[in-house]
């Protein structure tokens, strides 16, 4: 080779270096942009990104002002952004997201509707600084150029981003394998990226995220983790378009296979199907009443004549199971030993002495003939006073099972009746659900909460129930899905409810209601001693070693300050947390804890019952009435004042509707008994009426002859006697009418230490229900008139207690005359 030879081949190799090199540049290299352009805003559900070849569409007439200026004055460079709202028709720069691509325009051509479609070819991604333009967008621009070098990261994130798009396009449709050929020879990283990007899925917000991604490496992580995302959302869909392709084709299999069966069955004589054999056989051993035999071989005969897979032959198979399965004479023993059903009610519930004589009755009467009626027992009374568990007690007492059905919400009828077999998912109503999971006619039924049932569209479930619970009814009880009359007869239905009210009377009149009141201490007392903690005992040991011991007096203690409550679960609640902390104590010591009032103040922390103080003298305007909660009795301080005004009336407190009225009835009976004397009070003062506690809603007209009793006393001027509590209502003619909760308001006053209680005359019958030990340390004063409670409640003054007394001698002599008279 001669020297000549040689230079000639050195050239050649540096200038295929060259081009190779100018090869290698980026479109943004090789392309001269300037610093303004006019900008096209993107609304489609599409980002372009650089080093793409894309087609979009032009309407707008802005934007075909950009795309016409762009092909005269700018090289047929335009500035491409996406809106952030596609649906704004005339967007403002803030309406724009910040960097976008610039693209070189190569074909435009006209749509039938006057839109362009465009092809364009991304140049650079760039973000615009400010609009200069004014009929059109047309942005001052800095262009975003990535710095980095060739890296083994890169390589390594190249190989796995084209691995990845590779799997999508395997299970994606979207894109066409042959796609995949425009990644095949770039080795450009920024270029690969930007290609890789525009065949990635994603929202449009993910999208312009990977445009505004500049570095390379950090758009790839990016397609990576959206690849790996669609992929297996991918895979999952695949899988499941599997498994229901299986279950059709098995399904299609074997219906052939039945088809084929019955064909050979036909052959070799009209073989009988084994399930319908079983049906056969059952109904005609079973013990069943003569229409339920009838109407079950009627719907086999139905299925017997239709296919195996057709819709209704599923609903057919369903009902025959239904009514075959139901105890029609299938029933428990009573046991009819008084003495044990006894024993067991008095082991399970202390108290509670109404509800166990009832049930003793019952079986005393059953004893005797079995033509008894089995009562409809209602149990109302407050949370936590063993309405349910009593219910589990009479079960266990007379040998039946136990079954319970919460009311509490339920809105829907067909939860009683059942559903009519033409509904979809039809089944029978609760009742008979119940009595066929028991497997009895004769169960103990507890309806629990049948105070909270509500009225819907759906129709009154409390009307359903009428014919549940009527004893004269119930005999023949037809399920809407049974569609047979089942006896209902020997059910025991025990109801539970917190209120009465609430009740539809029509309901309310078929049930025998027995109220169980809230507990006084004496009984939580006992009732913690003797029942709860050795129950918790056994739940907390094992072993015979003694854990600890509770002292009477920390039992009283947790009742009085850590529990305010009618019933006993708060109760239980506080135990048991003393019993964690000293079952604890024991595992670190080893010994046994002795659970002392000292002991419950530091494993409880501070009293948690915070009750008023009672009065410590007597004042005046200040009464002490009694009231009734759901959390039991409480006393009630009324408190009354006058302010120099012009007769207004004042009330605070939060008082109801009720209460109001009984507040303006004390007002005008206060005004008759004070008389003319007093007049000017009434006129020239504004009458306070304020009840403590206003954060508390307080209703009823039990206050009246409290608030009376401090508005007299008020207005005379004369203190009011502060050991005495008083309630009743009371009429404009000074009558007193009587009330409710008796028992609960004079256990409230019996725990402050009040020990004279005035009550209505006619609520004297209700001292048969307060306990003995209530009613020998206290002092029941009687009434009819509020002129007997004003005598007993006011302090006398030494100018009235001669009046007073020869009033009261007036008054026993009037009696006494009227009784020689009689």
């Amino acid at each position: 080779m001669d020297k000549t030879e040689k230079k000639n081949n050195q050239n050649n190799q540096k200038r295929f270096a060259k081009l190779e090199k100018e090869a290698k540049k980026s479109r943004e290299e090789r392309i001269s942009i300037p610093n303004t352009l006019p900008a096209i805003a993107m609304r489609s559900n599409m980002v372009i990104f650089p080093n793409t070849v894309v087609p979009f569409y032009v309407g707008r007439e802005k934007s075909l002002m950009a795309l016409e200026h762009a092909m005269e004055h700018t090289n047929n460079l335009v500035f491409v952004v996406n809106q952030k709202d596609p649906a704004i028709e005339d967007p403002k720069e803030s309406d724009l997201y910040k960097v976008g691509t610039i693209v070189r325009i190569i074909q435009v051509g006209k749509l039938p509707d006057n839109t362009f479609k465009v092809l364009v070819e991304g140049i650079a991604r760039a973000k615009w600084i400010k609009n200069v333009g004014e009929k059109f967008f047309e942005f001052e621009l800095e262009i975003l150029r990535a710095r980095y070098g060739k890296s083994k990261r890169l390589i390594a994130l190249m190989r796995m981003v084209k691995e990845e798009l590779h799997k999508y396009v395997q299970y994606s449709r979207k894109i066409p394998p042959e796609t995949l050929m425009l990644l095949e020879d770039v080795d450009n990283a920024d270029v690969f990226a930007d290609i890789a990007a525009s065949l990635c899925p994603g929202s449009i917000e993910e999208k312009q995220e990977l445009l505004e991604t500049v570095h390379p490496a950090n758009r790839l992580e990016k397609i990576l983790d959206i690849l790996a995302r669609e992929t297996e959302l991918l895979e999952i869909e695949q899988q499941l378009d599997q498994k229901v392709k299986e279950r059709i084709e098995k399904s299609q299999r074997e219906y052939y296979l039945r088809e084929k069966l019955r064909v050979i069955r036909d052959e070799l004589g009209g073989e009988e199907d084994v399930e319908i054999k079983e049906i056969r056989e059952k109904i005609e051993k079973g013990n069943y009443p003569e229409h339920v035999k009838e109407k079950a071989q009627a719907e086999l005969q139905r299925l017997e004549k239709m296919s195996p897979y057709a819709p209704e032959a599923s609903v057919i198979r369903t009902y025959l199971d239904w009514i075959l399965n139901l105890p029609w004479y299938e029933k428990t023993e009573d046991t009819v030993d008084i003495e044990y059903a006894e024993k067991v009610l008095n082991e399970d519930h202390y108290g509670l002495e109404e509800p166990k004589q009832r049930i003793l009755e019952y079986l005393a009467t059953r004893k005797l003939s079995d033509k008894t009626k089995a009562p409809i027992i209602c149990f109302v009374g407050p949370p936590g006073v063993g309405k349910t568990s009593l219910a589990k007690s009479i079960a266990r007492a007379m040998n039946r099972k136990f079954g319970r059905m919460s009311l509490g919400g339920l809105r829907d009828e067909a939860e009683i009746r059942g559903h009519r077999r033409t509904y979809v998912g039809a089944m029978p109503g609760r009742i008979i659900q119940l009595i066929r999971k028991l497997g009895v006619k004769n169960p103990v039924i507890l309806l629990d909460e049948i105070d909270k049932m509500g009225i819907s569209f759906q129709g009154d479930p409390a009307s359903a129930l009428l014919e549940v619970l009527d004893p004269e009814q119930n005999k023949d009880f037809v399920d809407h899905y049974i569609e047979l009359p089942f006896d209902l007869s020997e059910v025991l239905f025990i109801t539970t409810a917190n209120v009465l009210y609430t009740i539809p009377p029509a309901l309310r009149d078929r049930m025998e209601v027995i109220e169980i009141s809230s507990y006084t201490d004496v009984e939580k007392f006992y009732i913690a001693k003797n029942y709860i903690i050795p129950k918790i005992y056994e739940e907390f040991t094992e072993k015979k070693t003694k854990i600890f011991v509770f002292k009477d007096s920390a039992i009283k203690k947790i009742i009085h300050e850590y529990t305010l409550e009618p019933g006993v679960r708060e109760l239980e609640r506080q135990l048991r947390s003393v019993v964690r902390k000293a079952t604890l104590e024991f595992t670190k010591t080893n010994k046994t804890v002795v659970i002392t009032p000292e002991k419950v103040a530091e494993y409880l922390g501070p009293e948690k019952i915070r009750e008023e103080d009672s009065l410590e003298e007597p004042l005046v305007g200040i009464a002490t009435g009694l009231a009734w909660t759901p959390n039991g009795g409480t006393t009630l301080y009324i408190e009354s004042a006058l302010i120099p005004g012009n007769g207004q009336l004042i009330i605070t407190g939060q008082l109801g509707d009720v209460m109001k009225e009984s507040v303006r009835i004390a007002l005008s009976l206060a005004r008759k008994l004070c008389g003319e004397n007093y007049s000017e009070k009434f006129t020239k003062y504004d009458i306070h009426i304020h009840v403590p506690e206003g954060a508390v809603p307080k209703d009823g007209p039990s206050a009246g002859v409290t608030i009376t009793t401090a508005l007299v006393s008020v207005v005379k001027d004369i203190p009011i006697r502060n050991d005495v509590a008083m309630t009743g209502e009371i009429t404009l003619r000074g009558r007193v009418l009587p009330v409710g909760g008796i028992k609960e308001k004079v256990l409230a006053a019996y725990r402050k230490g009040i020990k004279t209680v005035i009550l209505p005359k006619k609520n004297e019958v209700d001292l048969e229900k307060i306990p003995e030990e209530v009613k020998k340390n206290m002092n029941f004063i009687f009434v009819e008139t509020i002129d007997e409670v004003l005598e007993v409640a006011l302090c006398e003054t030494n100018a009235n207690k001669q009046t007073n007394k020869t009033n009261r001698g007036k008054k026993r002599r009037t009696r006494k005359s009227d009784s020689e008279t009689k």
